[in-house]
C-alpha cells in the first residue's frame, strides 16, 4: 500500500543514501510549517520500499540534523514497520526560523525544496522580528494629555453606528482602557496612530508626467494619524483622475465615473495602514502614473500564501498588527479580517478595472490600471469620430441611445472580456439595459461575442 503523498509537510526518501536532502527538507519544511515528517525507505509515489535499519543507521540521521542544521533541533526519530518494510520516521518541529542546512536557507513549495534567495531570507529575518514584539501593542512614547479627546469620541460614534461597540463615549481613559490602547496608564503605539494629536506617521504621494519615475508633476508629503492619511490620499488621487461625464437622454443631471471605483481606492489605502511595518523608517507611497495608480506599503506579505488565495477566500488572515486592525474593524475602517484584498477585486472587476497585487522583499503594492480610452485624447475621438457615423445610420439620432452605444463599444475595446455588470458600472445604467444595448449592437453587427458566456470575451467588428 501506498503511505500517502508527499506534500508540504511530508517528505518521502528511498534510503539514508539520500540523508544530505532529507536534512535540507527539514530545514525548508520548518521554515514554510514549523515542523513536519521524513521517512526514509519509501519512494517518491510513497510506497514502501524498505532499508536496513540499525543503531548506526539512528545515529547517522541524528548526527545529520545535529551538525547540519541550524539552529539545533531535537526530533523524534523512530524505526517503523510499513507493508512489513524496515523504514525510518524522524519528525520535527522548531520555533527559531529562519533554519539553515549545510550553510543554506530552504522554503517549501509543494513538495521541493527552495533555495531562498537573499531578499527572501531578509524579509523572514524581519518578519521574525516583528513577532517577537507586535509593533502595535508596545508602550508609545505619548500620555493621556496627547490624545485627541474630539476625535476619540469621532471614533465611538462610527464603531456604534457600525454596531460593533455597544457602549457609549465617556471620557478618554475610560475608552482606551476598554479599548486596550492603555495599560497602567501608558499608551501603546495604536493609541497613537489612530488618536493622538500629533502622530509620528506620514504619507508621501506624487504625479508623474510619464509611465516611469522620471518628471514629477507634484509631489507632496504630509503627517497626521491614519484617518487623515487615508482622507487626504483619497482626495489627492480623486483629484487627479479622470472621470467619464454621462448625461442621461432622460434626465439633464450629470453623472461622473471615476477610473477606478472609489470604495477600490478606499479599501486599499486602509489596507496599507493596517499591514504597515512601522518599524521600518519608510513611508506609505502613493504613486500616479500616466497609466497606472500605485499604492504602496512598507509590509511584506506572509509568507506561505499569495494574494490570490486571498481572493478566492483560502487564505488565514494574518495580521501583523493585530490590535490596530480590530479597532479598525470596530469602526468598519476594514471589513471582515482577511477580505480587504477580495474586497478590492470585487470592485475593481464590477467596474471593468484591471488590477494587480505585487508582492516585494520589502512591501507590497496595490496597482490599478488606468483604462488607455479615458484619455483625453481619447475621449474627443469617442465623441467626434470613430462609430459615430455608423451608429447615426443604424440607430438615429436619439442623444440617450447613441451615446450609450458608443461608450459599450469603447469599453468593449478597452476590456473585451469585461461583464455586463461592468460596463453598468463605467457608465451608470443598469444592467439589464446593458444587456438590451448589447443585443441591439449585436443584431446591427457591430459587435460579436466569441466563446462561452463566462469566459468568452467581445469583438468589436469594423464591417455590418
Amino acid at each position: 500500500m501506498k503511505v500517502g503523498k508527499e506534500s508540504e509537510k511530508l517528505e518521502f526518501k528511498k534510503t539514508t543514501a539520500e540523508l544530505r536532502e532529507g536534512v535540507i527538507s527539514m530545514s525548508a519544511i520548518l521554515n514554510k510549517h514549523g515542523g513536519g515528517e521524513l521517512y526514509f525507505g519509501i519512494m517518491n509515489d510513497g510506497t514502501p520500499s524498505g532499508q536496513m535499519v540499525s543503531d548506526k543507521t539512528m545515529r547517522d540521521i541524528s548526527q545529520a540534523v545535529s551538525n547540519h542544521l541550524e539552529p539545533k533541533v531535537y526530533p523524534k526519530i523512530e524505526s517503523v514497520n510499513i507493508d512489513d518494510k524496515q523504514c525510518v520516521r524522524v519528525e520535527f518541529t522548531g520555533s527559531e526560523a529562519p533554519y539553515f542546512a549545510y550553510g543554506r536557507a530552504y522554503i517549501r513549495v509543494a513538495d521541493e525544496d527552495k533555495v531562498m534567495v537573499p531578499t527572501e531570507l531578509e524579509g523572514f529575518i524581519i518578519r521574525k522580528h516583528e513577532q517577537v514584539s507586535n509593533w502595535d501593542s508596545s508602550a508609545s512614547r505619548i500620555s493621556i494629555s496627547d490624545i485627541d479627546a474630539a476625535e476619540l469620541e469621532k471614533y465611538i460614534g462610527r464603531a456604534i453606528a457600525a454596531g460593533r461597540i455597544g457602549y457609549p463615549y465617556t471620557y478618554p481613559e475610560d475608552i482606551l482602557s476598554r479599548l486596550k490602547l492603555i495599560d497602567n496608564g501608558t499608551l501603546n503605539n495604536t493609541a497613537e496612530v489612530m488618536f493622538g494629536k500629533d502622530p509620528a506617521l506620514e504619507i508621501q504621494m506624487a504625479i508623474f508626467a510619464t509611465k516611469v519615475k522620471l518628471t514629477f508633476n507634484d509631489i507632496y508629503r504630509t503627517s497626521g494619524r491614519i484617518i487623515d492619511l487615508v482622507d487626504t490620499a483619497e482626495r489627492y488621487i480623486r483629484n487627479n483622475m479622470r472621470y467619464r461625464v454621462i448625461i442621461d437622454g432622460s434626465q439633464l443631471a450629470r453623472k461622473e465615473i471615476p477610473e477606478v471605483p472609489h470604495v477600490a481606492i478606499r479599501e486599499a489605502l486602509f489596507n496599507s495602514y493596517c499591514h504597515k511595518n512601522y518599524r521600518t523608517p519608510q513611508n506609505n507611497e502613493v504613486a500616479i502614473y500616466s497609466d497606472r495608480i500605485e499604492i504602496y506599503n512598507p509590509g511584506t506579505f506572509p509568507t506561505g500564501v499569495t494574494p490570490e488565495d486571498f481572493i478566492k477566500g483560502t487564505g488565514q488572515s494574518v495580521h501583523r498588527n493585530p490590535l490596530l486592525a480590530r479597532i479598525m474593524y470596530y469602526s468598519k475602517d476594514i471589513e471582515n479580517f482577511g477580505t480587504g484584498l477580495k474586497r478590492i477585486a470585487d470592485a475593481c472587476e464590477d467596474a471593468g478595472v484591471r488590477y494587480e497585487f505585487v508582492t516585494g522583499s520589502l512591501g507590497f503594492t496595490v496597482i490599478f490600471y488606468r483604462p488607455a480610452l479615458w484619455t483625453s485624447d481619447k475621449l474627443e475621438e469617442n465623441i467626434n469620430g470613430g462609430t459615430g457615423d455608423k451608429f447615426g445610420d443604424k440607430f438615429g439620432d436619439k442623444f440617450g441611445d447613441k451615446q450609450t452605444k458608443e461608450l459599450i463599444i469603447d469599453i468593449i475595446r478597452e476590456t473585451p472580456t469585461v461583464s455586463a455588470r461592468g460596463i453598468a458600472y463605467k457608465i451608470d445604467i443598469t444592467p439589464r439595459a446593458v444587456e438590451k444595448n448589447i443585443r441591439e449592437l449585436r443584431e446591427a453587427g457591430l459587435i460579436e461575442r466569441v466563446g462561452s458566456p463566462k469566459s468568452g470575451h467581445w469583438i468589436v467588428k469594423t464591417g455590418g
